[in-house]
């Protein structure tokens, strides 16, 4: 962790250089905090790529890369973080730069991967106040691109089910082997 803050410091020391020769005039606001919600993913890094444009544009790739990170904080993306920084240190990241960073982003944390995004629609959704048939039409339209399939399918479907719905289901000495039993 020590080495994790010595490599920011050191990059935020060059910025701050740059800030203090005068190369960098303009007062724009800085970029959000990022903690990975999937929402957000694009807005920072349009925030960042803004930010970068008018202020740090002439800088090397390692001095966006460390302000970009700077900005990457919160649990998930905390660890997410330190991965990137420790493969850099130990030369085995293909982040040589931000633009290159922005697109591990996007895989990571944004929409970029629709299939994981089905994933984390399946596990969320339930039935509620809706009608089997409801959250049947509802579940095989979400399922569509996901990875699911067999068996793990149906358990997803149950998992969701309402609670006394999945006990009867429980109960049948036959369960259904598709979605439409």
């Amino acid at each position: 962790m020590d080495q994790i803050l010595q490599y920011l410091a050191q990059h935020t020391m060059a910025i701050e250089q740059l800030l203090s020769r005068g190369q960098m005039q303009r007062e724009i606001a800085k970029s959000p905090l990022f903690n990975r919600e999937k929402e957000k993913v694009v807005g920072f890094i349009n925030a960042c790529c803004l930010y970068i444009n008018m202020r740090i544009k002439r800088s090397g790739e390692e001095e966006k890369i460390s302000w970009v990170l700077m900005y990457v904080q919160g649990e998930v993306a905390e660890v997410w973080k330190e991965n990137v920084l420790e493969e850099k240190r130990q030369r085995i990241s293909a982040v040589e730069t931000v633009k290159e960073l922005f697109t591990k982003m996007r895989e990571e944390f944004g929409e970029f991967n629709e299939e994981l995004r089905k994933v984390d629609e399946l596990r969320l959704l339930e039935q509620g106040g809706r009608t089997c048939d409801e959250y049947v039409q509802i579940f095989k339209n979400t399922s569509r691109e996901s990875s699911y399939e067999g068996r793990s399918l149906i358990e997803e479907f149950k998992r969701g089910l309402n609670g006394n719905i999945r006990r009867r289901l429980a109960e049948v000495e036959l369960p259904p082997v598709i979605i439409n039993e």
